[in-house]
């Protein structure tokens, strides 16, 4: 007699159809078989199992007390099945999953927050997980796979970094509440180039300042804080300085902050996304493909 591990699973599935039909006809014809397929590999399936599942009459066949035993568990192991075929195909498929999102700037405004919304709507089922780092975190999480895909500005890419253009966003000025240049339409670099520019950085990045001088030039007054852009505004309000936000950071109401746009050609900054080359998972893949073409497609650099 051959062991239980020979079992095949269409056996289970000619077992279970016998039972719903009632007769090895019937049951064969739904599944699309020959009668005699059916008898014989359920009669093999009885030999394999020690027991018979069936008794056989002239009008079809009902289950024994033993194959009445069974048979919640043949139903039980073909739902596991199922499940397993249906767990695959959504994962493989990028239906289901998880992707990682590490991003420098918030997604508090447009465009980015509509092609998150958009991205929603067409995966509900996909996992989006989000945590705000500086350069190099991102990168070092990028390389290590603890993140998926990064959401940078031009200017805090590495060298090796796999990206594509993702939008562009224009650069305000966030000046306190009570500073004359908060009575201005609007400023420009020469003007602001008087001031004190408070700036995110750590020990090991600089490349907001970095950036900024390339605008302002030398000389400028910069401050330096390790800590989120909340705080930097919170700063500002409380009169320490001024800083450089994007459009769609400007959307937050910020007490005692309020924002200037900048009348300069190059007041912009480069949005770019990035991931890793390597990565399988479809989720990620269709991430990066719905993100690229949408952002392409709405022409947003």
């Amino acid at each position: 007699m051959q062991s239980l591990s020979d079992m095949e699973i269409r056996d289970l599935m000619y077992l279970e159809a016998s039972a719903a039909a009632g007769n090895f006809t019937h049951a064969a014809r739904v599944l699309g078989i020959n009668t005699s397929t059916i008898s014989r590999r359920v009669g093999r399936f009885e030999d394999e199992l020690g027991l018979a599942v069936f008794e056989r009459g002239h009008a079809g066949v009902r289950l024994t007390t033993g194959g009445k035993a069974v048979l919640p568990h043949i139903r039980r192991a073909l739902a596991e099945l199922e499940a397993i075929r249906q767990a695959g195909d959504q994962n493989g498929n990028g239906i289901v999953g998880e992707v990682r999102l590490a991003v420098r700037m918030p997604p508090v405004g447009e465009p980015l927050r509509d092609l998150l919304s958009g991205w929603r709507e067409r995966h509900p089922e996909v996992v989006l997980s989000i945590a705000e780092m500086n350069e190099w975190e991102t990168q070092r999480a990028v390389r290590e796979r603890r993140i998926d895909v990064a959401l940078m500005t031009s200017h805090t890419l590495w060298p090796d970094a796999v990206t594509a253009p993702l939008y562009r966003e224009r650069i305000v000025a966030a000046i306190p509440y009570e500073h004359p240049l908060s009575k201005c339409e609007a400023v420009n670099w020469k003007r602001l180039r008087r001031e004190t520019i408070l700036v995110q950085g750590w020990d090991n990045s600089h490349s907001a300042r970095e950036f900024y001088a390339s605008f302002m030039g030398c000389g400028v007054r910069f401050e330096s804080h390790a800590s989120s852009k909340q705080c930097v505004f919170a700063l500002v309000a409380a009169g320490f300085g001024i800083t450089l936000a994007t459009t769609s950071q400007a959307e937050v109401v910020f007490p005692g902050v309020v924002y200037r746009p900048i009348r300069e050609e190059n007041a912009w900054v480069q949005v770019e996304l990035v991931w890793c080359p390597d990565a399988e998972d479809p989720a990620v893949g269709r991430f990066v493909a719905f993100m690229r073409d949408e952002a392409r497609s709405r022409q947003l650099f």
